[in-house]
């Protein structure tokens, strides 16, 4: 009997001991990875866009990752700061979108030592071991500045809004607009100024700059943001469609409908309509801080991806502007490039669509959910 007693004692010991083992191995598969996205500028609605079709990236990954957000505005002392900590509270993953190339580098490249995946999406860093998910900025920049030099013959006087100082965006943007009109004699940049990435700040310094110049002065713009601004305020001041200035800009909404033949689809106001405005329009990939979620993932879970990845440009002229009638991801696919006024608020940057990224779409931009 007593040696009976022992053995069951024994395999009691044996199932508790294999219980313990399934609720441990269990509790290690269920562990998720700790995810950070560090923001910086978020002054317009590309930044707002961006957040939303990551925290739909997140929202995919939800069984996998735990996800926090920090946003240090344009403050590199404090996007250091949070970086530290996000590290120092256990970060596996850390997505960032750098207000500077090299001002980041002590902190992300003491992370990438401690073990934390790191990867920049449109504004890029220079960090080592840091992956970056970006566009050449420099040929976005380049086709809408020769689109307006070409548009007025290669002779005019011009104006230019710049965007964030110190990021690589604004700085590889800016010098390809200064390169294509060097290479004209008759070409004349006769004023600048610095909208910061804002619709409401580029009508701000375009109506200083009118004021000082005058619309006879000016035969075209190049911006960064901001060309649905700059012939909104033309139509406001009675300048025919006809007689429209020609503009590269970015690949909001409104840039691309008034790009579209009068009649296309209808507008929202006097100014949100197709006029068949002579636009260029080429804009930072929206979805590229998804698309870096999505491959810190991989990484994490111990595939490889690349140090630097280089996202398609799409140029619009309206030559090559579509109509997104439904705003569905397939709609997308098939090549449709703005959408419906009544689909998207003023102000929606429609560079939305990648074949990379079909957990992301319409309803991500706007509302931060997967398809």
């Amino acid at each position: 009997m007593g040696k009976f007693k022992m053995m069951s004692s024994m395999l009691a010991v044996v199932v508790i001991s294999f219980m313990l083992v399934g609720v441990l191995s269990t509790n290690a598969l269920a562990k998720k990875y700790k995810v950070y996205l560090s923001m910086s500028y978020i002054g317009n609605e590309w930044q707002n866009e961006a957040e939303n079709m990551v925290k739909a990236m997140a929202k995919h990954y939800r069984d996998k990752i735990d996800f926090h957000i920090e946003v240090s505005g344009p403050n590199v002392a404090k996007q250091i700061q949070q970086i530290n900590s996000m590290v120092q509270a256990g970060a596996d993953a850390i997505i960032v979108y750098p207000i500077s190339p090299t001002g980041l580098n002590q902190a992300i490249e003491n992370a990438i030592k401690q073990g934390v995946i790191v990867c920049a999406y449109d504004s890029q860093t220079t960090a080592k071991g840091a992956y970056n998910f970006s566009q050449n900025q420099y040929e976005q920049s380049r086709f809408r500045a020769q689109y307006v030099a070409d548009q007025l013959n290669h002779k005019g006087n011009v104006i230019g809004l710049t965007g964030v100082p110190g990021t690589t965006v604004d700085t590889e943007q800016t010098k390809a607009f200064h390169d294509i009109m060097a290479k004209y004699p008759d070409m004349h940049v006769i004023a600048e100024a610095n909208g910061m990435w804002s619709l409401a700040v580029t009508r701000q310094k375009i109506s200083e700059l009118v004021a000082t110049n005058g619309w006879d002065k000016i035969q075209g713009a190049w911006v960064e943001c901001g060309c649905s601004v700059f012939t909104g305020m033309q139509l406001e001041a009675g300048i025919s469609p006809d007689k429209l200035r020609p503009c590269g800009g970015e690949s909001t909404n409104q840039n691309r409908i008034q790009m579209l033949k009068p009649g296309t689809v209808k507008g929202v106001s006097p100014v949100y309509r197709p006029v068949g405005a002579p636009h260029a329009s080429a804009g930072s990939p929206v979805y590229a801080g998804a698309l870096a979620l999505k491959m810190a993932v991989k990484a994490l879970e111990g595939g490889k991806i690349e140090s630097n990845t280089n996202l398609p440009i799409t140029a619009v002229d309206p030559s090559t502007v579509r109509l997104c009638k439904s705003g569905t991801w397939q709609e997308m696919a098939g090549g449709c490039n703005c959408f419906d006024p009544s689909l998207v608020p003023v102000g929606f940057y429609d560079a939305i669509y990648s074949p990379l990224t079909p957990e992301v779409g319409l309803k991500a931009a706007l509302h931060g959910e997967p398809e």
